[in-house]
């Protein structure tokens, strides 16, 4: 284990060399696109702090360390990782119940579990995401961002208990909500002509920009950053959680750190994955198990709310240019900057224009051709596209992924037990001949008991398993239990075409295998061929 666990961190912490090669213009293009994402971290930072019951800076440091050390040794460059929502909904409850330091506690604890993941290489089973739920996934996703923005319509209050500006609930009407779509559609045009103009600086930054200097020159009255909260802030600090250590302590956070660093992994694992499609990118789920459990223990440590890959900036900078860990590094530096000396004037953009920049991700982050789609692709894939959207829309993202996999493997599952089948012939010697197609598993064990009629088939019946795969136990139980009725009726069975570990795994029936030189050898997933030693060994 720990020779694994250095060749695992080792792996992390190599910064492998970039395909992207770096020159000035490189270089340029990666720290404008940091400077772009962040400042589109600012208010998600910020209102995910208020979800979570928290003050803004801890989501603000969350999201300086948690995208500053995954930058450094996540598994994909480009990448962008901070507070969020789906982690914000779950640490409610903590916080309201047992207070901010049982959150750090927490968060700490959620990120060492990330790290044995990676350790463990778990981060593999993401491969077992079916593409309609990749689909269902980033279309509920790109509906939550959109809903998500909706709050910067609403008049600023003040929250209670923290003086801080956030939304009152009440929309705004007339004038100011006329003067927020507009600078909201300005900045969207904006985005949408720059590339079309010039390459040199990135179209979220030059329509952020552009807007906020419109607004500030001619003072327009709208919604600014400022008022959601101030921003302004000191360097993180060195804070060890003051929680008792004791079983109890360990009985509430627990099950919070599990369900945090489990939501945390998938998002970002699902992030990985789609990042790695539009930069041509494989591998690297374990590297970013650490990285995000390494990011995780360390901002639990500095008063930060923890967090994980936000797709929403991480399609903000590949969009821009980012391809290598120069942005995300800029985007996370800049973000300190912005808390330590530049609030003021941060705090002066305008809301409409990050929410500009936020509808342009809307668009680009859903999959416009799912719908066209829909009706081509087998009903079941169409039912987990849509499921998989209205789950993440009402629930979270990690749920609705993990309802999506369940309904797919069902739905798989289903399919495969509904194939089992045999063609029947004699042959010269009167022996009847069952020649079984299709995957004998749980599923389909009912189906291929019934393919047989021990009652009027001849004395002598073969089985042949050479268009079918031997899966399980309930398989080979299947097998013994057609076996035990032919012998109750006094007939000879023959089974051909079986592996080797169906022929040790088989009890009863075991004598009637008959031996060829073309045996299949498959090994089948069971407890007592693992503890044989059938299936590969220990």
């Amino acid at each position: 284990m720990a020779k694994t666990l250095l060749a695992t961190f080792g792996d992390a912490l190599n910064l492998k060399p970039q395909s992207v090669e770096l020159s000035p213009a490189r270089l340029k293009t990666e720290i404008l696109s940091g400077l772009t994402v962040a400042l589109a971290l600012v208010p998600e930072a910020v209102a995910f702090a208020f979800v979570a019951g928290v003050n803004p800076l801890v989501g603000l440091y969350a999201a300086f360390i948690v995208g500053l050390i995954t930058a450094l040794i996540g598994g994909r460059p480009g990448m962008i990782s901070g507070a969020t929502g789906a982690l914000a909904v779950v640490m409610v409850s903590l916080v309201a119940q047992h207070g901010v330091e049982y959150l750090f506690a927490t968060v700490v604890l959620m990120g060492l579990i990330q790290i044995f993941a990676g350790v463990m290489r778990w981060g593999k089973f993401i491969r077992l995401v079916p593409h309609p739920v990749m689909l269902g996934f980033v279309n509920g996703l790109a509906i939550v961002i959109f809903l998500a923005q909706l709050g910067q319509f609403q008049v600023p209050g003040t929250a209670t208990g923290g003086g801080h500006g956030v939304a009152s609930g009440q929309w705004l009407s007339g004038v100011p909500l006329y003067l927020m779509l507009a600078l909201t559609a300005l900045t969207m045009a904006i985005i949408w002509a720059t590339p079309k103009l010039t390459t040199a600086i990135p179209a979220p930054l030059a329509g952020i920009a552009i807007t906020a200097v419109l607004v500030i020159a001619l003072g327009i009255e709208v919604p600014r950053v400022g008022d959601l909260a101030s921003i302004q802030g000191g360097l993180p600090t060195f804070h060890i959680p003051m929680v008792p250590l004791t079983l109890e302590t360990l009985e509430i956070v627990l099950p919070y750190a599990l369900i945090l660093a489990a939501i945390g992994l998938i998002e970002s694992l699902l992030t990985l994955n789609l990042v790695g499609e539009i930069t041509g990118e494989r591998g690297g789920a374990s590297q970013e198990c650490i990285a995000q459990g390494a990011a995780n223990t360390v901002t639990g440590f500095f008063g930060g709310m923890g967090g994980c890959a936000m797709i929403g900036q991480s399609m903000i900078n590949v969009k821009s240019g980012g391809r290598t860990r120069i942005a995300g590094a800029a985007a996370a530096l800049f973000l300190l900057v912005f808390i330590v000396v530049a609030a003021p004037l941060i705090e002066q953009i305008p809301l409409a224009a990050l929410v500009g920049v936020m509808f342009m991700v809307v668009i680009g982050t859903f999959a416009w051709n799912s719908i066209r789609i829909l009706r081509k692709v087998p009903l079941t894939d169409a039912f987990v596209i849509v499921l998989v959207t209205v789950v993440t829309v009402m629930t979270d993202l990690a749920t609705a992924v993990v309802v999506g996999v369940i309904v797919s493997a069902l739905a798989y599952a289903w399919q495969n037990a509904t194939r089992i089948a045999a063609s029947t012939y004699r042959t010269p010697e009167g022996a009847k001949v069952y020649k079984v197609t299709g995957p004998l598993f749980f599923g389909s064990a009912d189906g291929f008991a019934e393919l047989f009629d021990p009652a009027n088939d001849p004395q002598t019946v073969i089985v042949d398993f050479e268009g079918s795969r031997v899966a399980d136990q309930s398989a080979l139980s299947a097998i013994e239990s057609v076996a035990a009725k032919y012998e109750a009726a006094g007939k000879r069975l023959q089974l051909r075409h079986l592996s080797r570990d169906c022929h040790y795994l088989l009890k009863k029936a075991g004598q009637l295998v008959v031996d060829s030189d073309d045996d299949p050898d498959y090994q089948i997933a069971t407890d007592y061929g693992v503890r044989t030693g059938q299936l590969g060994g220990h």
